[in-house]
């Protein structure tokens, strides 16, 4: 009966598989005939069996059974299959990428065969053999969290982190958390960027100077210190994840609302290519596929100065830092498509990630001599609340260190660790407990905006640096934190990234660094 009880466990703790079937009767055996179980079977996934019995569905390992009925699969001839659906520049160019490398370093070879539509699918083979598909559904954000709701896509593409009401259906719908570090991850980095033609002379522009022109206030180059002539604004077709993340990232906050005069494009490059050609557009794009369009530098009243760059949107210093996910629901995937999503955090897929345009996610060292601009901001902001003896506590304290590209930041208003930063947290925890850092010394560095006293600022900046360095121990569950010399300190509003004039900027610069030995 201990294979009985075994099963019904593994029941509790799985929910459900890939590889859908008719249902149809079938009887499963213990080797030795004194267990059966049967049932109408609902799914094999090449390990487990999914079946709906008297005692409820349950999920059984099928090393451990035989198979008898009509409904039992060929475990010779499974073939693993897996749908994503979302977001179409994660599906044209990104994920493609990612498949071909884990396909080369596993030894499988590819197929790519067109399916209705834009969509297609990735065949793995082992010599002329399928051993697994990669449906992708290609069209928005939007349309990949309606397919996975509808039971009909495994693995969501998304260009923005899953919304309120979309949690909400997924949690009902037995799927789990969304937002958990097992159901969402983050697979590489992009950012959204102000486009112009390289003929427009503005070189500049504010994150509330780009607000006005996309609520409409702002509609002349003219106050911007160009032409005298009308602003063209281009975007993203509605229900991307792109144009989703312009309402949430930058009119939410303003609680400003989208002008209803503007153009909108199913295809970024076709946007890139018609704003590149005409001096008056401008148009919100991503950092990975620029073209010959030029991106402007966002600038504030204080004089700082954030251009999007790879460093500067892995850190996330530059504020519209565009995540790309997948969301995972709650349930078994086959054996490739957990490998596959083990590949994508491996080192290897972060070169193909960065030959593939986009912002990937090893973490970098920058020493604290190439961060001449940041200590020459922090000396101009410095005033009566922040004087000489508090940046030089700062310099003699990080001084031999080295900065991690990996940071922490918050959601508005919270406390809570943004969605980059959540997958920081696991990313940092993973490389404890590989030993990546023994014998070294890790620093969690708290800084805050410089809205209030300043002795408040960095008891608030203390206390989040403390509480990112406790997520990320408990997040190294194996490791021996004894090999690591692990500390806190912080320094408020010392250090600032960005204006205090805008949320933006005040979400800027409310981090958390790692500083490194």
């Amino acid at each position: 009966m201990a294979f009985f009880r075994a099963a019904i466990c593994a029941a509790l703790l799985l929910s459900g598989t890939v590889t859908s079937l008719a249902a149809q009767d079938v009887t499963l055996s213990s080797p030795d005939g004194a267990v059966e179980i049967t049932g109408n079977l609902l799914g094999f996934d090449g390990e487990y069996y999914r079946v709906d019995t008297k005692f409820g569905e349950l999920t059984v390992d099928g090393s451990g059974v035989s198979c008898d009925g009509p409904g039992c699969p060929s475990l010779s001839d499974y073939v693993a299959e897996i749908t994503l659906s979302g977001s179409s520049t994660m599906a044209e160019v990104l994920l493609p990428a990612l498949i071909e490398g884990f396909a080369l370093r596993n030894g499988y070879q590819t197929r790519r065969d067109p399916l209705p539509g834009d969509n297609f699918e990735y065949v793995l083979l082992r010599g002329d053999r399928p051993a697994a598909r990669f449906d992708f559904f290609v069209s928005n954000t939007d349309e990949g969290f309606a397919d996975l709701l509808a039971d009909e896509a495994d693995i969501v593409m998304a260009l923005r982190e899953i919304r309120p009401a979309e949690r909400e259906h997924a949690q009902a719908a037995g799927m789990g958390d969304m937002t958990g570090p097992s159901r969402s991850r983050v697979l590489a980095l992009d950012a959204m960027v102000p486009l112009v033609s390289p003929e427009n002379p503005v070189q500049r522009i504010s994150l509330p100077q780009l607000v006005a022109i996309l609520s409409g206030e702002i509609t002349n180059w003219s106050e911007l210190g160009g032409a005298d002539a009308s602003i063209s604004l281009h975007l993203p077709v509605e229900g991307s994840g792109l144009a989703q993340a312009v309402e949430d990232k930058l009119l939410a906050p303003a609680k400003a609302t989208l002008m209803p005069d503007l153009r909108r494009h199913d295809r970024h490059s076709t946007m890139v290519r018609m704003v590149a050609t005409d001096p008056f557009a401008l148009a919100i794009g991503s950092f990975a596929n620029t073209g010959t369009a030029r991106a402007l530098t966002l600038t504030g009243p204080c004089g700082f100065s954030l251009r999007a760059t790879r460093r500067s949107i892995k850190t996330e210093d530059y504020p519209l830092t565009s995540p790309m996910f997948l969301y995972l629901p709650e349930r078994r995937l086959p054996k490739v498509a957990r490998d596959f999503l083990s590949y994508v955090r491996g080192p290897g897929a972060q070169i193909v990630i960065r030959r593939a345009g986009f912002v990937d996610q090893a973490p970098e060292r920058v020493s604290i001599a190439a961060q001449g601009d940041r200590l020459a901001n922090a000396i101009e902001a410095a005033g009566p609340e922040v004087d000489l003896e508090e940046l030089q506590r700062l310099t003699s304290t990080l001084r031999g260190l080295q900065r991690l590209t990996t940071s922490f930041r918050f959601e508005p208003g919270s406390t809570r660790p943004d969605a980059q930063s959540r997958s920081n947290i696991e990313q940092l925890g993973r490389a404890l407990e590989a030993g990546i850092y023994d014998s070294h010394r890790l620093l969690f560095v708290g800084f805050s905006d410089g809205v209030g006293p300043a002795e408040t600022n960095r008891k608030i900046a203390i206390k989040r640096a403390n509480a990112v360095r406790d997520a990320v121990a408990a997040a190294a569950e194996t490791a021996n934190l004894d090999r690591v010399e692990i500390g806190v300190a912080a320094f408020g509003e010392a250090l600032p990234m960005a204006c205090d004039d805008s949320a933006w900027g005040r979400e800027v610069n409310r981090r958390v660094e790692v500083w490194v030995r």
